[in-house]
């Protein structure tokens, strides 16, 4: 895993008053974290390169980048893990081709398919990455990433140059670049506490979508384009039994974090007790053919918010080596500045911070962690896909008992700063249930609606709603079950812009490297090919990973409700948080420098305070808004909170 930054210099490009090689090593600087073990820097013509490198696999130094094939014909740089670069290696007889390989990285067998192949390579590559393979011959530049975004690569189009880099931070050091808020990106940002598609916080900076190529020419201009490993819905007809589709997929589940184990530094598990994560930790001892192995889960006081105890009893029927890490309000609110600082933008996904916080302990004993993000996309595994199917049901009773007697019901339920409370969950249930398929997904995700943006953000009346992204999704989804429509929405929404952020960027803060094996690609087009009736019995998801998992996981954890890693910020912006968010919230420089409306902040304060609504993930997300807003357009400076960069772990190679 490591880090990239990288600049196209047009005919007309301006250099005027800055050195090209000088931006280049800044901005590999501000990516130190992604890769503490190795550096490099290279040029060819109008392209330059930079690159961080963590090592992982072939620690020598014949692993370095930016690398180049023996013509100096390809230089690339490359971030993630090529999981089926052995056999491609084999396969493609590369060796008789180009010769013997220098080193034993994935990275050179990425190099010399690049060469020979071009975008349509990339189509037969297995693994997270994001990519930059400059070609001296057509004067071209290949930039790609894959198809589950697992790996960020960013693009700044600017004063007749073309950047792009792994981190928002690395652009900012732009000559001549001033960094200004995309209010449209804001609109959506308060809707769903993370920025989705392929805008930014950042006018003028965007984010290369999943599974998408493009080739820059030496004008510094976008000349081609396209996509690749673009996964397909099923034709809604079982055409096998339940059994033979869960025994199935745990196979190949099983041979993912087998090549996902290939690593020559320690490996281990998140582990948060819930179903995924626990069959990566029974996968990985099966594997391995034991259970030497390192484990972390988080713990919080509140026991509505707490697996701690779920994954004690699983590390313990495998016997790993377990930590037990234990999230406190305190030190959410010490670290805030720094996960927003390692995230570059306003991100208010409440598991950020808990994850870094396992990041920081899991540092001290392993380099790469399994993590389970995607188990609930492909296996649908959420409530909202519950939801779904419930809605259908509850679209059967007629509309005026429906609004007229249940709905008023359901609003005498009292708040409940319990996570997922039955009285959260109803009240969003029964309003949803009147809106569209793709309306309704985005309305039980929603933070805040339309109107009380409209009401926060000032001049933001014209934007986009954000139901409309969700539509836009759903239209063009071929799927014909509505729930498999609302599953590719949270592949290629949530799952790139929310989780896999907080996945990349909480770990890489810790010069660690997060593997996910749910995205190995043969699974997922298995999965996501086959129909829903597969995957969800009556409205209980994970049908085939609990049938999978039967027999070798303890039968409280496959039979349990799923959780999800989350605070307690409700509660706590009433308690121990109740002075800290105060001052943040209803101070003077609470509008943003006039982007937010104070009055509504302080509207949206007094209605939690007061039990009226819990406005606790609305409020979260303002305060890490302002916060970052501070850190990089105020007096902040976001370089200040980043961890001490560390070298990697090593131990012997394993297979």
């Amino acid at each position: 895993m490591c880090g990239f930054a990288g600049v196209v210099v047009g005919q007309g490009g301006s250099r005027d008053g800055w050195d090209p090689s000088e931006t280049l090593e800044r901005m590999s600087a501000r990516l130190a974290h992604r890769g503490p073990d190795d550096q490099g820097l290279a040029w060819d013509g109008r392209c330059g390169l930079a690159h961080r490198r963590l090592n992982v696999i072939d620690l020598s130094a014949a692993g370095r980048q930016p690398m180049r094939t023996p013509s100096g014909a390809t230089t690339l740089v490359w971030n993630g893990e090529l999981y089926n670069f052995r056999e491609l290696k084999q396969q493609k007889n590369l060796e008789q081709e180009a010769g013997p390989f220098r080193s034993r990285t994935d990275t050179e067998v990425v190099l010399h398919l690049l060469e020979r192949s071009g975008p349509a390579a990339l189509e037969e590559f297995d693994g997270m990455f994001a990519l930059a393979a400059w070609d001296s011959r057509g004067q071209k530049l290949l930039l790609a990433r894959d198809p589950f975004g697992i790996k960020p690569l960013f693009l700044l189009e600017h004063d007749g140059c073309f950047w792009f880099a792994s981190e928002i931070k690395a652009l900012l050091e732009v000559p001549g670049f001033r960094p200004e808020v995309d209010v449209e990106s804001l609109h959506h940002y308060f809707g769903l506490n993370y920025i989705p598609g392929a805008r930014t916080a950042f006018a003028g900076i965007r984010e290369l979508p999943p599974g998408t190529w493009l080739q820059v020419g030496s004008e510094a201009r976008v000349v081609d384009r396209g996509d690749f490993s673009q996964l397909a819905a099923g034709d809604g007809i079982a055409r096998q039994s339940v059994q033979q589709a869960a025994e199935k997929s745990t196979e190949l589940l099983r041979a993912a974090v087998e090549r996902q184990l290939v690593s020559d530094v320690p490996v281990g598990v998140m582990l948060s007790g819930g179903l995924d994560s626990s069959t990566l930790a029974v996968l990985h001892a099966e594997v391995r053919g034991d259970a030497g192995f390192h484990t972390f889960s988080l713990g919080f006081d509140d026991p509505s918010f707490d697996e701690s105890d779920s994954a004690r009893v699983v590390a313990a029927s495998l016997g790993t080596e377990h930590h037990e890490i234990r999230v406190t309000p305190d030190r959410v609110a010490e670290l805030l500045p720094a996960a927003l600082a390692a995230i570059d933008e306003p991100y208010a996904d409440g598991s950020a911070i808990p994850t870094w916080l396992l990041a920081e302990a899991a540092r001290d004993h392993v380099t790469v962690l399994l993590s389970g993000e995607a188990g609930d996309e492909l296996h649908a595994g959420y409530d909202t896909h519950r939801a779904c199917r419930a809605r259908l049901r509850m679209r059967r009773v007629p509309g005026p008992i429906r609004r007229g007697l249940v709905r008023p019901l359901v609003d005498l339920l009292p708040v409940s700063h319990r996570k997922l409370s039955f009285e959260f969950k109803a009240k969003r249930f029964i309003r949803g249930v009147e809106l569209g398929v793709a309306e309704s997904h985005c309305f039980w995700r929603e933070v805040l609606s339309e109107e009380a943006r409209h009401e926060l953000i000032v001049g933001t009346a014209s934007r986009p709603t954000t139901a409309s992204l969700f539509n836009s999704l759903y239209e063009s989804s071929a799927a014909s079950d509505p729930l498999d429509g609302l599953l590719e929405i949270d592949r290629r929404m949530f799952l790139p812009d929310d989780l896999m952020v907080k996945n990349d960027r909480m770990t890489m803060a810790h010069s660690l490297e997060a593997r996910v094996p749910f995205t190995d690609i043969g699974l997922a087009r298995e999965l996501v090919s086959w129909p829903t009736s597969l995957k969800m019995s009556g409205l209980t998801g994970k049908q085939l990973l609990r049938r999978g998992m039967q027999d070798r996981l303890p039968a409280r954890i496959l039979s349990k409700k799923k959780v999800g890693l989350e605070m307690p910020y409700s509660r706590w912006l009433t308690d121990e948080w109740k002075e800290w968010s105060g001052d943040l919230l209803l101070s003077e420089s609470a509008s943003a420098g006039g982007l937010l409306d104070p009055a509504a902040i302080r509207s949206i304060w007094e209605q939690h305070q007061s039990h009226r609504v819990d406005h606790g993930r609305a409020l979260w997300g303002l305060m890490n808004f302002l916060t970052w807003h501070d850190l990089y357009l105020g007096s902040g400076d976001p370089s200040s909170h980043m961890p001490e960069v560390r070298p990697a772990r090593c131990q012997e190679a394993s297979s």
